[in-house]
C-alpha cells in the first residue's frame, strides 16, 4: 500500500511540475500519429493519468536505483556545498527520467524536460509537493 501511495504522490508531483514549470511537458505516445496529437495541456483524463503513472514508475525506479549511487559518488561536493548540490542531483534525476521516457517510447508516455533550469525548478516543485503530500497522507504508525 505504501508503494502505491508513493507512486500516486510522485504522479501528482510530476503533474504539478508540468503545470507550473514552463519547460516541462507530458505527452502520450501510445497510438499517436501526429506530432502534437498527444500533447497534454491542462486536461485530466484516463490516458493522462495512465501516462503520469507510467512516468511516476520510471521516476521512482530511477530515484531508487541510480540516485543513491550518484549521491554517494558526489558526497564530497555535497558536503562542500552544504547539501545544495542535492538540488542539482534531483534535477539530473528528472532529466534522466525525461531521457528514458523519450528514448524508450514503448512506455506510452513521454515526459519532456527542455533544459537544466527547467529540471532544476521542476525538481524543487516535485520536492515541495512530495513534502506537502507526505505531511497530509497518513503513513504507517511508528513504533
Amino acid at each position: 500500500m505504501a508503494l502505491i501511495l508513493g507512486l500516486i504522490v510522485n504522479a501528482v508531483a510530476l503533474w504539478v511540475a508540468t503545470l507550473i514549470v514552463p519547460g516541462i511537458s507530458l505527452y502520450e505516445t501510445a497510438g499517436v500519429a501526429d506530432i502534437d496529437a498527444g500533447a497534454i495541456d491542462n486536461e485530466v483524463s484516463v490516458p493522462t493519468i495512465a501516462a503520469l503513472l507510467i512516468v511516476a514508475v520510471v521516476f521512482t525506479l530511477i530515484n531508487a536505483v541510480i540516485k543513491p549511487i550518484v549521491q554517494l559518488l558526489s558526497l564530497p561536493l555535497t558536503i562542500l556545498t552544504l547539501g545544495l548540490f542535492l538540488l542539482v542531483i534531483n534535477a539530473l534525476m528528472l532529466m534522466l527520467t525525461s531521457w528514458v521516457t523519450t528514448t524508450f517510447q514503448l512506455f506510452g508516455a513521454e515526459y519532456l524536460v527542455s533544459g537544466f533550469w527547467a529540471a532544476f525548478f521542476g525538481a524543487i516543485v516535485i520536492g515541495l509537493v512530495n513534502w506537502v503530500l507526505g505531511m497530509v497522507i497518513p503513513t504507517r504508525a511508528r513504533d
